[in-house]
């Protein structure tokens, strides 16, 4: 007896030695020799939209389609089917199966050759960080010493989730999410039965179970991988044979490659990153994208299509399309034309009415010639050619009229339009040398297609502009301080105008307002339009500034507008009420100076006898002046209005809506309605028309 507990003493001193030599020996080696774990992964590059959905992806700098995974985003079937299959105890072994490598040896003395191999998936992300040649023992060898240390340093999750990127799927892809997307169209976070069995068949033998290259293949390792799956208890026989009913299919899909503009731009502006999200909603996007390539097939041969819409409230892009077809060479594909500036057209009138609106010159009822005119020496032309005479206001705007614009735009002058763009944050782009003239109406100036959607978030934001932001900017926009490009009722006027331009041919009716555009020599066709929260904008042409002979903003680019917003799958929202003071005036209810619009162009004698006299001007209260009358009170006190010049009778105003009489002489009370801002004009007989802000307390 005393001699067993002599030898098993001995026998226990030496294990104890071995295993502390085995430990010592480890650490030493483990020291030595670090395990090859990158400290920053080299993966795709992606970008995602709003909601983290993969909007495009771009290949590693060696060519591979590897996309970052984490548990996170696949389904937890497919990683209880992988461990099963692969890695039975990997939740209770430290990187090594002792089990599986015993029985893989008694198989290969038994059998003469491999029948199992006995790697954890420790192991084989060990292979996968050092990849090897060829199979020998001393490579088995040195994935267990890996597999130990990565162990060591990795909890499960993360090991799991280095394989799930870098495992090999075939060809060029490497992780789960790029299997799952090339193999199936769709991320891993929902796939079938038959499609998670086939994925944890690929990465044995990825590239003889392709299936592109060897479908049959790839159906028999499938099933095989089912079949086990019910042994391990995770699959019903019934389930199993279902999915097993399932084709493979043979076709590779394309990585997503939506929003490819906004995605290379925001590469080249945060370098570094490997993952971009932008403010693009993906179901708008894609939506969009097909509206463009359709509309461009239809139109004709190298003609592209680029969309904007965003979010008026907050100036975020939705969906933004730079061409028909980012990949099509025949169409410049690779040309963003959401950026590219080009003349605008009409697109720029419902601002001049709006600023005229604003002067208290107009109102929508306002007659206005449209014949020719001289303005020292530019003779604009409608588009078709005609003239239809006397027409209103609202009539002008909505037939895009080339004439009565441009006596608007000689009378509220084309530098006070340029600074409320400006003002808005958009800068048009002139002639070196030349400054803002008549011709900017009709589109004499330089603007991009953000340009003109940021211009018309102010129309549906009530006046107020703001910065179009998609994310893919180096740093966030500033905020505009004043993006004022209208005042809040003279926007309502436009909108309310435009609200009224019939639909397209064939198009339903959408509760939208909407101008359209066509440039010199038919290059550009525009549409722009919006409701109550969303601004969607059109341009159609070719990328090279070619002639499209037969497009116009109307024919072209609004049936695309009408359809864009049809499909982009948000909901209508109704255009801005009223404002308060905001009223469409009948005929009848206009004051006598704003029957007609008369221009010193346009009327000789009116010239001759205003230049007798000077125009008119409040001289009170002065403009800014707040002034206390008790307006919350049921006592409150009328203001005195006085002017000086002018010729009588004068017309008064407050906020757009008449004053009861029309004086002869120079002074008026006003009684206001409440408290707050309000805007008092002036017109006289002339048509000459003064302004000035108040607040009332």
């Amino acid at each position: 007896m005393r001699k067993w507990f002599r030898r098993s003493a001995i026998a226990g001193g030496s294990l104890a030695a071995l295993t502390i030599a085995a430990w010592v020996a480890l650490e030493a080696g483990d020291r030595a020799f670090p395990p090859p774990l990158p400290d920053r992964l080299a993966v795709s590059a992606e970008v995602v939209d709003r909601d983290g959905q993969l909007l495009r992806a771009y290949a590693t700098p060696d060519g591979r389609w590897r996309l970052a995974a984490t548990l996170d985003q696949v389904d937890p079937a497919f990683v209880d089917m992988l461990v099963a299959y692969e890695d039975k105890r990997f939740f209770e072994h430290r990187g090594v199966d002792v089990v599986a490598l015993a029985r893989a040896a008694l198989q290969f003395a038994t059998n003469g050759r491999i029948v199992s191999g006995g790697s954890t998936l420790s192991m084989q992300l060990a292979r996968l960080l050092e990849p090897r040649e060829q199979r020998s023992l001393g490579q088995k060898l040195r994935q267990v010493f890996r597999a130990l240390q990565i162990e060591r340093r990795l909890s499960k999750r993360e090991i799991l989730e280095l394989y799930l990127t870098l495992a090999p799927y075939g060809g060029n892809l490497e992780g789960v999410r790029a299997a799952s997307l090339a193999w199936f169209g769709k991320e891993p976070r929902r796939l079938g039965v038959s499609e998670a069995a086939l994925l944890v068949a690929l990465p044995q033998l990825p590239e003889r179970r392709r299936p592109d290259r060897n479908p049959a293949g790839a159906q028999s390792a499938r099933d095989r991988v089912l079949s086990r799956m019910v042994g391990a208890g995770l699959l019903g026989e019934r389930e199993a044979a279902r999915a097993a009913l399932d084709p493979v299919s043979d076709l590779r899909r394309d990585l997503p490659a939506l929003a490819a503009h906004a995605a290379d731009v925001a590469l080249r502006n945060q370098p570094g990153q490997a993952r971009h999200q932008l403010t693009i909603r993906r179901s708008v996007q894609e939506n969009l994208e097909a509206v463009a390539l359709d509309a461009a097939r239809r139109t004709g041969p190298r003609v592209s299509v680029a969309l904007i819409l965003a979010d008026a409230m907050t100036g975020e892009i939705l969906g933004e399309v730079g061409s028909a077809n980012y990949f099509d060479a025949s169409r410049s594909g690779w040309i963003d034309m959401t950026r590219t500036l080009r003349s605008p057209g009409s697109t720029l009138k419902p601002f001049i009415y709006g600023l005229a609106v604003e002067e208290g010159l107009v109102a929508q009822e306002t007659l206005i010639e449209d014949r020719p005119a001289d303005f020292a020496g530019y003779r604009p032309r409608n588009f078709d050619m005609t003239y239809q005479g006397d027409v209103t206001v609202r009539q002008a705007l909505q037939l895009s009229l080339n004439v009565p614009a441009i006596r608007l735009l000689d009378a509220v002058g084309p530098q006070r339009l340029v600074s409320r763009f400006r003002q808005a944050g958009v800068t048009p782009v002139l002639p070196p040398g030349e400054v803002p003239g008549l011709a900017i109406g009709l589109g004499g100036v330089g603007l991009s297609l953000r340009d003109l959607v940021q211009l018309y978030t102010g129309l549906s934001n009530g006046g107020d502009a703001k910065v179009l932001r998609d994310g893919s900017e180096a740093a966030a926009p500033t905020p505009l301080a004043n993006g004022m490009v209208l005042e809040e009722r003279a926007a309502w006027q436009v909108s309310d105008m435009l609200a009224g331009v019939r639909p397209p041919v064939g198009a339903a009716p959408r509760g939208i307002a909407y101008k359209t555009g066509t440039s010199y020599g038919n290059r550009d066709a525009w549409s722009v339009g919006y409701d109550g929260r969303h601004v969607l904008g059109v341009w159609l042409g070719r990328p090279d500034s070619g002639s499209v002979p037969g497009i116009s903003g109307y024919d072209s680019a609004a049936p695309v507008l009408f359809e864009a917003f049809a499909r982009s799958g948000l909901a209508a929202t109704p255009l801005r009420r009223p404002p308060a003071g905001a009223f469409h005036l009948s005929p009848g209810d206009l004051p006598v100076t704003m029957e007609r619009f008369v221009s010193a162009d346009g009327d000789a004698v009116s010239a001759v006898r205003a230049a007798a006299e000077p125009a008119p001007r409040i001289v009170f209260p002065p403009d800014g002046a707040r002034v206390e009358l008790g307006a919350a009170s049921t006592e409150a006190t009328p203001l005195v209005l006085k002017l000086q010049g002018g010729r009588a009778p004068f017309r008064w105003l407050a906020n757009g809506k008449p004053l009861a009489d029309i004086e002869r002489r120079r002074e008026a009370t006003w009684q206001p309605d409440g408290v707050g801002q309000s805007t008092l004009t002036v017109i006289d007989a002339a048509g000459r028309a003064a302004s000035i802000k108040v607040f009332v307390e």
